[in-house]
C-alpha cells in the first residue's frame, strides 16, 4: 500500500502534468481533429499517450541533462519539427481552402492507419516542445520530490493517458457542431495557423 507521501506525490505529477499538456497545440489539435473524425483514434491516442508516457521517463530518469548537453542536437531537432509543422500548415491550410462538403473531412485520414500513424509520431518526436514538457520539465519537477519522484512521474503519465483518451474519443460529442462544412474550414484554418506559428517559432529559435 503506497504512503500518504507517495500519493501525494503522485497527485501532484497528475496536476502538474494536465497543466503542461492541457494547450493547445501541434499534437492536440491533431488528436481532436482525429477525434472528430472518427478516424484511427485508438491508433493516436496510442501513440500520442505512450510516446508522453516513455518520455516522462526518460525525464525522470536524467535525459533531459543529457539534452540540455547537446545544443546541436537540440537545433537540429528544431529545424526537422520547424519542417513538419510548416509542410503540415500547408496541408491544413489546402483543406480548409478546398473544403466543399462534410464528406470531405475524411479526407485527412484517408490515408489509412500508416499515415496517420507516422503524422502522430511525427507531431510527438519531431516536437522539441514535447521534450521541453515531459522530458527537461518532468525531470526538474520530480526531483524535488526525492526518492517518491517515480510516483511523480507515474502521476504524470496517468494525467497524458487520461488527456488523450478523453480528447481523443470526447471530441466525438462535438461531432453535431461540424456537421456544416464551413465548421471543418474554420478547424482547418485553425490548424493551420498554430502549425504554422509553432513551425516558425522553431525555426526562429533554430537561427
Amino acid at each position: 500500500m503506497p504512503s500518504s507521501a507517495a500519493l501525494l506525490a503522485a497527485l501532484a505529477g497528475l496536476t502538474f502534468g494536465l497543466s503542461l499538456i492541457v494547450a493547445i497545440g501541434a499534437q492536440n489539435a491533431f488528436v481532436l481533429r482525429q477525434g472528430l473524425l472518427r478516424e484511427r483514434r485508438g491508433v493516436v491516442v496510442a501513440v500520442c499517450a505512450i510516446s508522453d508516457v516513455v518520455l516522462i521517463a526518460l525525464g525522470v530518469g536524467g535525459a533531459g541533462v543529457l539534452l540540455a548537453s547537446a545544443p546541436a542536437l537540440a537545433d537540429a531537432a528544431r529545424l526537422a519539427g520547424a519542417a513538419f509543422l510548416l509542410a503540415y500548415a500547408a496541408l491544413a491550410a489546402r483543406r480548409a481552402w478546398r473544403r466543399c462538403a462534410v464528406a470531405d473531412a475524411a479526407d485527412g485520414a484517408a490515408g489509412g492507419v500508416l499515415a496517420v500513424l507516422l503524422t502522430a509520431l511525427a507531431l510527438t518526436w519531431l516536437n522539441p516542445h514535447v521534450y521541453l514538457d515531459t522530458v527537461v520539465l518532468a525531470g526538474t519537477a520530480a526531483d524535488a520530490h526525492g526518492d517518491r519522484r517515480w510516483w511523480f512521474a507515474a502521476g504524470m503519465a496517468c494525467g497524458s493517458v487520461l488527456w488523450f483518451a478523453a480528447l481523443g474519443y470526447g471530441a466525438a460529442a462535438l461531432r453535431p457542431l461540424f456537421a456544416r462544412p464551413a465548421a471543418w474550414r474554420l478547424l482547418d484554418g485553425a490548424i493551420a495557423a498554430i502549425m504554422l506559428a509553432l513551425g516558425l517559432s522553431l525555426a526562429l529559435s533554430a537561427v
